[in-house]
């Protein structure tokens, strides 16, 4: 068995071009059977490390985006061996997530025992010594980074005015039914003291006890910045252990855990035009961007869902386009308009327009699809996942 050590400064050895050799000589393996490592992966962990298990939302293990994300980051990870900085923005989302759940830099240690672990049982007569070492080499190169990088996020989070570090209580101040299927949580804190402010765009992390079990998931900020609570809105879904919870047994005056806000899929500070296109419960982000920006810039507002009794917040998008000018609102109803359209997005497209959009991975497809056949640049693009990243 495989023992993966960091040294006491956090430091790890450095990738020689021998390794880099070796590493890239892998290239075929991953891209063929990259999925089954990385799920064999989560297998053994899970059940040499228990503890492990509460990071990880299992309907993701059980769709298998998780193991799909992280055998994608792998094979990217082999791929830009020689040059891993392009991959920084990779980087910035994982440093957040890991910030947002709590991970530490003695997990690191634990992950790449069995990712190393894994190789060799997957990979078999191929996984030879050169190339398990290699892989040491390469992972301890990257938990190095992500270590110093997920420190620094701690310390500014629990410097900030306002913030903290770790888990803090909060009370739920009050829940509003937005749909059918949404409900907001209002969350204040316990201790009654200040709150830290956050960029719209962002999410919170909520720690609960469900059922006996200890469980994490993070929810987007779906109100702007205000100084005096946080607004989460969650969609209640068929099945879904942690939304059917929240909806039925949360109650106002209960209490919870939070940690601190994170995330990279923010609203930029330009004063381009805005084109928000979501659908389903993906506008809670888009919700706190459009608030944020009432009055500072050209906004446009459409948003895609199934029927007019699963439309959240269409009183508020009301009102803020009739108080402000610059904002304009359009609704798609799948059960009288059909899906989104090429046209619709088209003529609510400004020259020069930043464009965020968010929804189910179908949605966000065909949206980048459209973008790109209009011309709309990638760096113009922003989008995120809920839940691990794939491909659209």
């Amino acid at each position: 068995m495989y023992k993966f050590t960091i040294d006491q400064e956090g430091k790890s050895m450095s990738v020689s071009t021998e390794q880099k050799h070796w590493i890239k000589a892998t290239i075929p393996a991953l891209e063929q059977g990259g999925e089954a490592l990385t799920t064999h992966f989560y297998k053994l962990m899970f059940s040499k490390y228990p503890v492990t298990a509460t990071f990880f939302n299992p309907a993701h293990q059980e769709k298998g985006t998780q193991p799909r994300a992280l055998a994608n980051a792998v094979l990217a990870y082999a791929k830009h061996i020689d040059n891993p900085a392009v991959l920084m923005g990779a980087v910035t989302l994982i440093v957040n997530k890991h910030v947002a759940l709590g991970v530490k830099a003695e997990h690191y240690p634990i992950v790449g025992e069995c990712l190393l672990q894994a190789m060799k049982e997957v990979l078999g007569a191929a996984a030879t010594p050169e190339i398990i070492d290699a892989w040491a080499a390469a992972y301890g190169q990257l938990a190095d980074i992500l270590i110093n990088a997920e420190a620094n996020l701690y310390a500014k989070q629990a410097m900030s005015t306002g913030g903290w570090e770790g888990q803090r209580a909060f009370t739920i101040a009050a829940k509003e039914q937005e749909s059918e299927l949404v409900t907001s949580f209002y969350l204040k804190p316990l201790d009654g003291k200040q709150i830290m402010t956050f960029k719209p765009g962002q999410y919170i992390t909520l720690h609960l006890n469900v059922n006996g079990a200890t469980v994490m998931r993070n929810y987007s900020l779906s109100d702007a910045p205000n100084g005096q609570h946080y607004r989460i809105s969650v969609k209640r879904e068929e099945g879904g252990v942690v939304s059917n919870h929240l909806h039925k047994q949360l109650a106002v005056g209960d209490t919870a855990q939070l940690s601190p806000p994170c995330g990279e899929f923010v609203l930029d500070d330009s004063k381009d035009p805005l084109v928000l296109i979501t659908a389903g419960v993906g506008l809670t982000p888009a919700i706190a961007m459009l608030k944020a920006a009432a009055g500072q810039r050209e906004v446009r507002f459409i948003h895609a869902c199934k029927n007019a009794a699963q439309h959240s917040f269409k009183n508020l998008t009301e009102q803020l386009s009739t108080q402000h000018s610059n904002i304009t609102a359009e609704y798609i109803y799948e059960n009288q308009d059909g899906l989104i359209k090429h046209q619709t997005i088209e003529k609510n497209l400004p020259n020069n327009a930043q464009v965020y959009f968010l929804g189910p991975v179908g949605f966000m497809s065909a949206v980048k699809n459209m973008l790109g056949k209009l011309g709309v640049p990638a760096e113009r693009q922003h989008f995120e996942f809920f839940g691990p990243a794939q491909a659209i």
